[in-house]
């Protein structure tokens, strides 16, 4: 697992993510701050984070 920090693309704010580093994939997480919606997706290459991207739902 490892810590990431990104912006919400909702409210702008600063927020950590623990990553599991063992597999590539996308999935529906809701903001820890304002509690929409965010589409994260994100690529490992042996073990390091390589794509990142925080989305609002449906775009």
């Amino acid at each position: 697992m490892i810590e990431h920090f990104f912006s919400c693309p909702h409210c702008w704010q600063e927020i950590s993510m623990l990553l599991d580093s063992s597999q590539s994939q996308t999935y529906i997480e809701d903001c820890e701050v304002c509690c929409n919606p965010i589409e994260i997706s994100v690529t490992f290459e042996d073990g390091e984070l390589e794509f990142f991207t925080a989305n609002e739902l449906g775009q």
